[in-house]
């Protein structure tokens, strides 16, 4: 089930790619709103060793912010490459910190708004895997 596109959100995302892009480090801009209407941008920090995806960098800021609790989510490449979809990591760190964020994904007219879920079919939760280490007193 898809739900309506936050253009607000993706131009966020898109004015920061445009004017905050530098070079190879910083090529991904995110925009995430939060669930009291909230927009927290923020970009990639690419490096060789791994560096944090703009979705990533975007829940670190939001917490930096006091925003706990994201609704919706999109990035956006660099050099007008539109709307990019979060990538596997991504999708699995979104996944346990909002099991009900919304995700803008596709492109042009094909863009659409889906639950995170949509993006990780049979999906492990880290969540649950939590529960059942607390309800035996198992450490993981």
């Amino acid at each position: 089930m898809t739900h309506p596109v936050d253009h607000e959100l993706i131009q966020a995302a898109a004015d920061v790619a445009r004017k905050r892009s530098h070079g190879d480090n910083h090529t991904m801009a995110a925009a995430a709103r939060t669930r009291d209407g909230r927009i927290v941008t923020a970009m990639n920090a690419y490096h060789f060793t791994g560096g944090p995806c703009a979705e990533l960098v975007v829940v670190g800021a939001a917490a930096a912010q006091g925003a706990y609790d994201l609704d919706t989510i999109v990035a956006v490449g660099d050099r007008d490459r539109g709307v990019v979809a979060p990538c596997g990591r991504c999708r699995q760190v979104l996944a346990d910190y909002f099991p009900d964020l919304e995700v803008i994904v596709g492109r042009d007219a094909g863009l659409r708004t889906v639950p995170i879920t949509d993006l990780l079919p049979e999906t492990y939760v880290w969540a649950d895997h939590q529960l059942e280490a607390d309800a035996t007193g198992a450490s993981a």
